[in-house]
């Protein structure tokens, strides 16, 4: 590997421990308001989206489904969602921000991935192609399979 060549790894290597640390100090920082940052995430989402399917906010977060009846029960019991059953079919279950969970999403910081989700909305296809093919690469290169 030639001194160029080992240069750009290194700095490849920082920017990724930068992002690191902030997204691990953004989680730490919204533990300040008494959530995590998926839990941020999803207040963040109802706010945006409305009363959702229990199975919407999985797929967003992108957590398991017991993770997310976990998360969404820590949620409730802090008073900031409520679940709901369909009328007409009493086997899905719908979740919804109460006042204080709308206040919590409009009052803390936006960042971390909430702030990703919202910036990348803003990119071209082209520049969203580039970063799939960038992240898809670094999953390989870290042997992670991508799901």
């Amino acid at each position: 590997m030639s001194e160029q060549e080992r240069t750009l790894a290194l700095v490849a290597t920082q920017k990724f421990l930068s992002l690191y640390r902030y997204l691990r100090s953004y989680s730490r920082e919204t533990q300040d308001y008494g959530v995590r940052g998926r839990e941020f995430a999803t207040l963040r989402y109802l706010h945006e989206a409305g009363p959702c399917k229990i199975s919407e906010v999985q797929e967003y977060i992108y957590i398991s489904a017991s993770a997310t009846s976990e998360m969404l029960s820590r949620l409730e019991d802090a008073g900031y969602v409520a679940r709901k059953r369909c009328k007409k079919d009493q086997r899905v279950v719908y979740v919804e921000l109460t006042p204080e969970g709308c206040r919590l999403a409009e009052e803390t910081p936006l960042g971390g991935i909430p702030l990703l989700r919202e910036r990348l909305k803003t990119l071209s296809p082209e520049r969203l192609a580039i970063l799939d093919e960038a992240f898809s690469e670094l999953l390989a290169l870290m042997e992670i399979e991508s799901k």
